[in-house]
């Protein structure tokens, strides 16, 4: 029998880099699951639905709130964004370690109840970086850029009662910043993987046959 996977929650400010992080974390090390979320906001360029979100309306967001069906859902920049219950819960049971890239509430929501949850912070190395990188998305209007920007001091206070903070530093310092960024997320799943309670029946099975 498979032993349970581990779960992993990485949030940090809108244009910090998340989804970058997770995409080159997944491409290197398909040991690691992606839990796809539900989300109400429309599509960017190129996102795949079932693939980089499961995109629904208002109304069937609501219905699944009302069927008690998200592991952690929360209103952020105008839009809803939700995990499903039974998405987490059988990828975990079948041993894979999960990676759930939500909004901050959405991760303190799932620590605060399950303190198995693993919480990464990912943080811009300045809020010029952050508002720089937004632009260069493209996507965001000057309306939406503002309420992201005005939203970010909020977000990074929270990183304290997180479990490890990755720095995304900027791509013009540090060109290979996205790979050591995904190589750290790696190193903390990798140290999880290497903890005691992991490693427990192997040590008592080892222990078991030193003693014959």
């Amino acid at each position: 029998m498979a032993n349970r996977g581990r779960l992993f929650v990485i949030s940090g400010p809108a244009g910090a880099g998340k989804t970058e992080i997770v995409k080159k974390l997944l491409e290197k090390h398909p040991d690691v699951r992606l839990s796809v979320s539900c989300t109400t906001r429309a599509p960017r360029p190129g996102e795949v639905n079932g693939v980089n979100y499961h995109f629904v309306t208002e109304e069937r967001f609501k219905e699944l709130i009302d069927q008690d069906a998200f592991y952690e859902w929360a209103h952020v920049h105008q839009n809803h964004y939700g995990t499903l219950k039974a998405t987490v819960q059988n990828e975990l049971a079948e041993g894979h370690d999960l990676i759930l890239e939500i909004d901050v509430q959405g991760c303190l929501q799932a620590m605060a109840q399950d303190s198995s949850v693993t919480g990464i912070f990912v943080c811009p190395p300045s809020r010029e970086n952050l508002e720089q990188r937004l632009r260069h998305r493209g996507t965001e209007t000057e309306e939406s850029i503002r309420v992201r920007l005005n939203n970010v001091a909020s977000e990074v206070a929270t990183a304290y009662k997180y479990h490890y903070v990755i720095i995304h530093q900027d791509w013009s310092d540090v060109p290979n910043a996205l790979e050591i960024a995904a190589d750290e997320v790696y190193a903390v799943i990798t140290a999880k993987r290497l903890e005691i309670e992991n490693r427990r029946d192997f040590l008592d099975h080892l222990n078991a046959s030193l003693r014959k």
